[in-house]
């Protein structure tokens, strides 16, 4: 059995005119995030987990936003395509921790919801699935409701390799 670890980061910039989408789920806010795709900080670092620990690079090279194919795309449609490229090397998920920064909205109440989202979207128990939220006490970016952060480590198993 081989077992490999992966971590992953990603930040998006806060504006108006956008929707706040975290772990696929839409939560109510002024400002949402910008990026090429629907700007889902969560799921964009659990791709960049799973990916660094299969050793195939990052969400960036995979799925280029210089691309006009994934402009504006459901982040839950990118974790899938991670999962199967995943997969096709032979590994299946054991477990991510992941930790959302954001200091507005407060999110606790979305985070069952969108361990529901995730569970779904990768075939795995939510049991399996940790979501974390904290703030940065007003400091940094994130801190001044400039930004939204996300940190998730992976854990996949190959259950054939030695």
């Amino acid at each position: 059995m081989k077992i490999k670890a992966g971590i992953g980061y990603d930040v998006h910039k806060l504006v108006e005119g956008r929707d706040l989408i975290i772990g696929g789920i839409k939560v109510p806010n002024a400002k949402g995030s910008l990026g090429h795709s629907d700007g889902d900080v969560l799921i964009h670092s659990i791709c960049d987990a799973l990916l660094g620990a299969a050793n195939l690079r990052d969400i960036g090279f995979q799925f280029p936003d210089t691309s006009a194919e994934y402009k504006g795309i459901d982040s839950k449609l990118l974790l899938k395509k991670v999962l199967h490229l995943i997969r096709e090397k032979g590994f299946e998920i054991s477990n991510i921790d992941s930790t959302i920064v954001l200091q507005k909205p407060k999110i606790s109440d979305f985070i069952p919801l969108m361990k529901n989202a995730l569970a779904e979207t990768m075939n795995i128990s939510v049991e399996d699935i940790s979501i974390k939220a904290t703030t940065t006490e007003k400091l940094g970016f994130t801190g001044k409701e400039k930004g939204i952060a996300a940190y998730a480590v992976a854990l996949i198993i190959n259950q054939n390799a030695v």
